[in-house]
């Protein structure tokens, strides 16, 4: 399990790792564009259950902390269907990986 942590590190939203690192290259994909960014996301349980929101904008602070040490492969499609959602009216979304065709993969992050 890796963490995002939000704001002044006081606020962290768990993730495991691999969906987390195609979530950091969607969300720096939309914020080095100059985007603002509505990123809705399910509480767990033991957080109180429920559904958040977070703004971020290109100047927020936000920090990556993955668990494992090797960076999974990359499924471009999965980082294009999550950039995809940011214009929805609920904010970009974390959703299922689509299967990966063998020749659409970027390096490792």
């Amino acid at each position: 399990m890796g963490f995002l942590y939000y704001g002044n590190d006081s606020y962290q939203i768990e993730v495991d790792d691999r969906p987390l690192a195609h979530l950091k290259i969607a969300l720096l994909t939309l914020l080095r564009a100059g985007r603002s960014i509505a990123f809705s996301f399910e509480r767990p349980v033991e957080m109180g259950s429920g559904r958040e929101t977070l703004w971020i904008c290109p100047s927020t602070d936000m920090r990556f902390r993955f668990h494992g040490s090797r960076p999974p492969r990359i499924n471009q499609q999965w980082v294009r269907a999550i950039i995809a959602t940011a214009e929805a009216p609920t904010g970009l979304r974390l959703v299922p990986e689509p299967t990966m065709a063998t020749t659409d993969t970027l390096a490792d992050v």
